[in-house]
């Protein structure tokens, strides 16, 4: 084994990694959740007070 089959098999592997995590982000199972997690900066929240200084 010399350092081409190496590169041949980190190749390899990279590529099968990026599939895999292709399929996880696309995959249905997880849309709501990535729905939820996109639209966590425009949340409120309801605890939060405006703190001595700031306007309401």
């Amino acid at each position: 084994m010399d350092l081409n089959d190496l590169r041949a098999l980190a190749t390899v592997f990279t590529t099968v990694a990026f599939i895999i995590v292709f399929v996880w982000a696309y995959s249905s199972k997880n849309k709501a959740r990535f729905d939820e997690a996109a639209n966590l900066p425009f949340a409120d929240d309801p605890e939060q007070q405006p703190t001595k200084g700031e306007k309401e």
